[in-house]
């Protein structure tokens, strides 16, 4: 069930027998040279609307933009301030909490994002527990999960590219964001196949060290064939991960 496709009638229909929701959240970035900017946002779209259709879950409007100041000088990159960020996930949180939403999951497709979120939930807390008017009867209980982080994906990733998944436009990634999107696959040579590694600091070292976006990674192991094989795997912990976190008292 898709909160944009719904009324707020089935909206408190559904809060009569389930009080958790999906909360995709992704950021609006280069992917190098063969992988889509909206990947990190695709990816944990498609992988809640899989968990949707199984579990008859509830899964809210994707949040498309992140913590990306460090790949702005890639063109096409929109990145939001982590104060930015912080503030979204709090009022996100305190909206749903209001109508009766106990069990929030969020669910990441970047790794910029981590900080900021964790910062927003804590924003929220920190305002519940301080405010004149106490805090709610019922607690809210909030959640971050990465589906790259998911036992199944990260062992699939292994078997299937080894020390080529690298950190950043990685294999596993653009084969899911291709298995969402097949119309949108990208054919290019990359050189090298694998993609160097190393650290970085602001935006202008990012693009000085990694020049066409990548970081250890050879994404052009990428394919449809594997975006299904790993959208499977996330779908299926993703749905064992929100089953036991909803039972959360």
């Amino acid at each position: 069930m898709n909160l944009q496709n719904a009324t707020w009638i089935e909206i408190e229909k559904y809060l009569e027998k389930s009080s958790g929701i999906i909360i995709p959240i992704g950021s609006t970035e280069q992917h190098g040279p063969n992988g889509l900017i909206g990947t990190d946002a695709i990816c944990p779209e498609v992988i809640a609307n899989g968990v949707a259709d199984k579990l008859n879950a509830l899964v809210a409007p994707t949040i498309n933009y992140g913590m990306a100041q460090h790949h702005l000088e890639f063109p096409g990159t929109i990145a939001l301030r982590p104060s930015t960020l912080l503030t979204m996930i709090k009022d996100i949180v305190a909206s749903l909490a209001k109508h009766g939403f106990r069990h929030l999951y969020f669910l990441n497709g970047h790794g910029g994002n981590i900080a900021p979120i964790h910062a927003g939930f804590s924003e929220f807390y920190s305002e519940q527990t301080l405010s004149p008017n106490g805090m709610s009867e019922d607690s809210t209980y909030t959640t971050l999960s990465n589906w790259w982080r998911a036992p199944s994906v990260i062992k699939l990733t292994e078997e299937l590219y080894g020390n080529a998944e690298g950190l950043h436009a990685t294999p596993s990634e653009v084969s899911l964001s291709y298995y969402a999107r097949p119309d949108a696959v990208k054919q290019v040579s990359l050189s090298p196949e694998i993609a160097p590694s190393d650290c970085f600091y602001d935006a202008k070292d990012y693009r000085k060290r990694f020049p066409d976006g990548r970081i250890g990674s050879n994404p052009g192991l990428s394919s449809i064939e594997h975006g299904e094989r790993i959208y499977h795997a996330a779908v299926d912990d993703v749905c064992q991960h929100f089953t036991e976190f909803c039972l959360t008292t």
